[in-house]
């Protein structure tokens, strides 16, 4: 694996992966874990599929998953900005930004439902070994094609940019 996660551009990017592709990637022993698909540190992912577990505990968190046909992405979207001294100590964040941030959070979390096509994007994460996409967006698709097409740009990319990224042909 390369030396750092900034050394690759695509760990900078929302890295458009199907199930099956995300939950191939290999996690590293480091602190805080990175993952890797074939050698080349991402991120950042964005998947879309069909809502098919959910979990709200409110003000605390909403877990859920994205069945894309290929596998299940558990996703986990954070609602305690307000209550965490993660967002309010050390003043990293000024009040009204997390104000914001648990707003749009609370937002995005009301979107979320069982059979609704969604598209989650987020930072590649662990809990307990697992691995997770921990939201940082959601968009709830209407159109019928959208699946299909994010399949596509999944594969495209893939073959296109994503393996040869990592110098295989």
């Amino acid at each position: 694996m390369q030396s750092s996660s900034s050394s690759s551009p695509l760990s900078k990017t929302h890295v458009k992966l199907l199930a099956f592709d995300l939950q191939s990637l290999v996690q590293t022993a480091t602190s805080p874990p990175m993952f890797a698909r074939d050698c080349v540190p991402l991120s950042w992912v964005e998947v879309l599929g069909t809502v098919t577990f959910y979990d709200n505990k409110p003000d605390r968190f909403l877990k859920f998953a994205v069945d894309d046909g290929t596998g299940c992405v558990p996703c986990i979207l954070w609602l305690n900005h307000l209550r965490s001294p993660i967002f309010s100590c050390n003043g990293r964040r000024e009040p009204r930004d997390v104000q914001l941030i648990a707003h749009v959070a609370a937002n995005h979390a009301s979107k979320v439902r069982i059979g609704a096509v969604a598209r989650v994007r987020g930072m590649i994460t662990s809990f307990r070994g697992a691995m997770q996409v921990t939201v940082s967006d959601v968009v709830i698709e209407t159109d019928p094609n959208t699946e299909i097409l994010h399949w596509l740009d999944c594969i495209r990319l893939a073959r296109r940019v994503y393996d040869r990224a990592s110098g295989a042909t």
